[in-house]
């Protein structure tokens, strides 16, 4: 009798046990939600969409704003499907994180707007105006050597990411002809410092190797610059220093779009 009871006891157990995980199965289940917007498809959890209340999306998901569904049942919105991305991942991650380079903050600002996420729509609008800000600040670059840094090219432009994309250019360009980089130069925030860079008899700075061998010349690196900012849509808007009668032979070059 006493095993037979155990044996009951067991069944129940296990039952309650069954029980309790397919709630907690469904309960898990019915905590993701799928969005259409615009045509893409976003699959979270309900806590991510009710993270700010009085927000759009909270509205929708504890039925105080109607929204309509697509065929397949998912909750639709018409917005742009591509910047939802940023709208999702500021709900999970609490903070504004936009990929390197992005240029829709306007777009984005509406975006923000419309969802009603008050703390999102003033955190692009704070970036936009920082970007405006820098925009128009001269930046520059300075290509010098370690000895006497009053020689050297300086490279001026009201746009920093045309500065980042030369200096990475220059770089490339020196690491291909130094064999100890980055021992033969380093590089700062604004400054490529080289370490052998020396002056030859017509005035001609050289990049020399340690064994004296030729590697490439300052001119050359003026040219890359140039031809940079020309694929880049920017002008070549004077040379700073026009003592010298020549481009190639300034010492700073001036570039706007």
């Amino acid at each position: 009798m006493e095993r037979k009871a155990s044996r009951r006891e067991n069944e129940c157990e296990e039952k309650i046990s069954n029980s309790e995980s397919s709630e907690l199965d469904k309960d898990y289940k019915t905590s993701l939600i799928t969005l259409n917007v615009g045509g893409y498809l976003y699959i979270t959890q309900k806590q991510t969409l009710t993270k700010y209340p009085d927000s759009f999306l909270e509205g929708i998901i504890n039925g105080r704003i109607m929204c309509p569904f697509d065929a397949d049942g998912h909750y639709f919105i018409d917005r742009d499907g591509l910047l939802f991305r940023h709208i999702l991942n500021f709900l999970r991650n609490g903070e504004l994180l936009l990929p390197e380079g992005f240029r829709e903050n306007q777009l984005l600002a509406h975006e923000a707007e419309f969802f009603q996420l008050k703390v999102l729509s003033e955190a692009v609008k704070s970036r936009w105006e920082k970007e405006q800000l820098a925009s128009r600040e001269t930046t520059f670059l300075e290509i010098t050597d370690s000895h006497d840094r009053s020689q050297g090219l300086r490279i001026f432009c009201n746009a920093p990411e045309f500065i980042a994309k030369i200096k990475s250019r220059i770089v490339l360009v020196s690491k291909s002809r130094l064999d100890g980089f980055p021992e033969e130069f380093s590089v700062s925030s604004n400054i490529i410092q080289f370490k052998y860079f020396i002056k030859s008899e017509n005035g001609t700075r050289l990049v020399l190797k340690e064994d004296n061998t030729f590697v490439c010349t300052l001119e050359t690196l003026k040219f890359e610059a140039i031809m940079t900012a020309l694929k880049c849509g920017f002008r070549l808007l004077t040379s700073l220093d026009c003592s010298r009668g020549s481009i190639v032979h300034s010492d700073a070059l001036h570039f706007i779009k």
